[in-house]
């Protein structure tokens, strides 16, 4: 996209606008992005799509935003105007071909004192879902404003008030937008009223917008420039700029994604990143509009988002949260980051065989991740050894939509079959002692982060250690506590669903804390849960019990010592480390049967008896038998001695154990999902 014909990188800070939308999942964030650019000639109407921010096919299938994508706009604003005109009214349509962006349309004056000073917008747009709240954060980070999106059908959810929190937290300028308010279901009044009651903003300084029909943009475009402030005087003189993202690019390396908070950056500077310390000479700058484009003038200036290219190899050379500063004049102290991010949910990915019978190599599997996780920094990766399924890779994720999100991009990215494990948490686990623990692979396991907020009540002559994968528990006799972790879940539910959310919590080992008002027909529920119990499906059940209506947010607030034990699956006598899980001691033997009876109908026959058992260290707590397939031995016996039957039979029953002790059992990908049906 070329850049204005008026030099916009010449504008006062004053006329500098950054500001995130934030909104809860499918409330209208993507598509009032979009209007926003339409409105400000970003984009023409011939490149005009649904969801323009969302590149991968996975964003534009589910219709959900994965990563935050950072555009700048121009636009002109008169001061103390209510509403403004939009670029699309007095510019003609863009043409690829011209490079003059802001051409008149016929019979129209295009000045920019006609139609008030040139802004620059720096605007991100962000995802909705809980597991991408980490992206939401960096993206508040680079911003002084936020436009807080919530459905005129839908009302105020838990991800609005989690996201408006995140803004407060950061002290950014919110304004509160109701948007589809064209639609017939449309609450706008109750909604308003909504908003006033949980987060304290008045009623009349909603503003109502429709993001399809573009009804209200002028009046947002106006409150945008009137209401969020303009990035803040300079600090200090030497360059600082906050990394809030970076990319992987086949051809040039890493793409950083920067905001400028002090000092200038231009072509040709020689950067430092002030955490890791490396160097990189800069031989691009440029913005997105939305396409990519090349700053001519190669300089940025306080305030300022911008990609920035610099000859960077991998992205293990890139911090996000990092600050960039000039080799030759380097800043002394570093802009204040953000935590990284924390893996809550991991599971096994193992190469699988595809329907047509081709195989997936380890090697294959292994750079499909490796090249994945240039473009997602976000989850961890370690190989693995298990008996029953060869070598693979053990995953960290975000959380259990990351996770899906992973796996569909790895076998359709990297081309890819993938056998998954069920899902499990992290556990922290005090051990005696200081000496090193190896957990099933043989690799030693790690002491919890000392910086971890999270790593209390650690006496002497013990270790505090992190078990991803419950194959890898140490000995139950040099175990002091197990600890797992804990969820602060807040579910806002219509009122008549509270006695059916509240059982679904209780019979989860939830306890209750508290019950606030919302409106007149919904309440939000407040419990602590813990993590393994929420991972799974208890979002469907919740969704379930309150006919959709309901909605949820958690957050992992501590890890707390509990009766926990080690449930082993055996399969034919062998224990089979993927269908390995921690459990309550009450439920243990409950879910041992009831996973058990779940694998007998998973796991297909053979020709030989598969027994099934579920145990508790040296203790078999339940157990169930596959049966073999069998021929018919007597058929041919249509008369004679019953001892010549008898002697068929001993001679198939001796095959059928011969067979047994060599055999080896096929595992279907629906047997380890079977493990995660908490069976109520």
């Amino acid at each position: 996209m070329p850049e204005p014909s008026s030099n916009p990188h010449a504008l006062p800070r004053q006329f500098i606008r950054n500001f995130s939308i934030i909104a809860h999942i499918d409330h209208g964030k993507s598509t009032l992005a979009d209007r926003l650019l339409q409105a400000t000639n970003a984009v023409s109407a011939r490149e005009a799509r649904e969801q323009i921010l969302d590149s991968m096919d996975i964003e534009r299938e589910r219709g959900i935003t994965i990563k935050a994508s950072a555009v700048t706009v121009f636009h002109h604003h008169k001061p103390g105007a209510k509403t403004d005109d939009l670029e699309t009214d007095y510019e003609a349509p863009i043409d690829d071909s011209n490079p003059d962006l802001h051409r008149p349309a016929p019979g129209r004056k295009a000045a920019p004192e006609d139609h008030g000073d040139l802004h620059m917008l720096n605007f991100i747009d962000t995802p909705g879902h809980v597991d991408f709240n980490y992206e939401v954060s960096r993206a508040l980070k680079a911003c002084e404003g936020a436009i807080l999106v919530v459905d005129a059908t839908q009302g105020v959810q838990a991800q609005t008030l989690v996201n408006a929190y995140l803004a407060i937290n950061e002290n950014l300028h919110i304004i509160p937008v109701i948007n589809k308010i064209d639609l017939p279901s449309a609450r706008t009044d109750e909604v308003a009223d909504e908003i006033e009651q949980t987060l304290g903003f008045t009623a009349e300084d909603c503003l109502l917008v429709s993001a399809k029909t573009g009804q209200g943009i002028k009046e947002l475009l106006a409150a945008i420039c009137e209401k969020f402030p303009a990035p803040r005087t300079q600090v200090v003189p030497q360059l600082r700029a906050l990394i809030f993202d970076a990319v992987y690019d086949d051809y040039r390396g890493v793409i950083v994604y920067a905001r400028v908070f002090d000092g200038k950056l231009k072509v040709g500077d020689k950067i430092r990143m002030m955490g890791i310390g490396r160097s990189f000479l800069v031989t691009e700058i440029g913005k997105m509009n939305p396409k990519p484009y090349r700053l001519p003038h190669g300089e940025i200036g306080p305030g300022e988002t911008a990609y920035i290219v610099a000859a960077i190899r991998s992205l293990k050379d890139v911090r996000i949260g990092d600050t960039i500063t000039l080799e030759q004049d380097p800043a002394t102290e570093a802009l204040p980051g953000y935590q990284p991010p924390r893996q809550m949910v991991f599971c096994d990915f193992y190469p699988a065989t595809s329907e047509e019978g081709e195989s997936t190599d380890f090697e294959d599997l292994r750079d499909a991740i490796e090249k994945l996780s240039l473009n997602d920094s976000s989850f961890t990766f370690a190989p693995v050894h298990s008996e029953a399924l060869g070598f693979g890779f053990r995953c960290g994720f975000l959380g259990l939509l990351h996770m899906d999100i992973i796996q569909e991009r790895l076998e359709r990215e990297g081309g890819v079959e993938i056998i998954q494990t069920a899902p499990t948490v992290s556990y922290h686990v005090l051990v005696r002692g200081k000496d090193t623990v190896t957990g099933a692979g043989g690799q030693a396991l790690r002491p919890v982060d000392p910086a971890s907020p999270f790593r209390t009540n650690v006496p002497d002559h013990f270790q505090l250690l992190e078990v991803h994968n419950p194959a890898d528990l140490p000995d139950m006799g040099h175990i002091e506590e197990i600890r797992e972790p804990l969820c602060r879940v807040e579910i806002m539910t219509p009122k008549e669903y509270i006695g059916d959310i509240m059982k679904l919590c209780l019979d989860r080992r939830g306890t209750y804390k508290s019950q606030q008002f919302i409106s007149a027909s919904r309440e939000m529920l407040q419990f602590e849960i813990p993590l393994a119990e929420i991972i799974y499906d208890f979002f469907d059940k919740m969704k379930g019990l309150t006919s959709g209506y309901g909605t949820m947010d958690y957050e992992v607030i501590s890890y707390k010592p509990d009766n926990l034990i080690k449930l082993d699956i055996l399969i034919n006598g062998d224990p089979v480390e993927a269908l390995a899980t921690i459990v309550h001691r009450d439920k243990a033997e409950f879910r041992g049967r009831g996973l058990i009876t779940r694998l007998k109908e998973q796991i297909p026959k053979h020709q030989f008896e598969i027994p099934l058992q579920a145990a508790i260290g040296g203790k078999v707590v339940a157990r169930e038998t596959i049966k073999a397939f069998r021929k018919n031995v007597l058929a041919k016996c249509y008369g004679g001695d019953v001892s010549r039957k008898r002697k068929l039979l001993e001679k198939q029953k001796e095959g059928k154990k011969r067979m047994k002790a060599v055999g080896s059992v096929t595992i279907p990908q629906e047997a380890f999902m079977a493990v995660l049906d908490q069976g109520d």
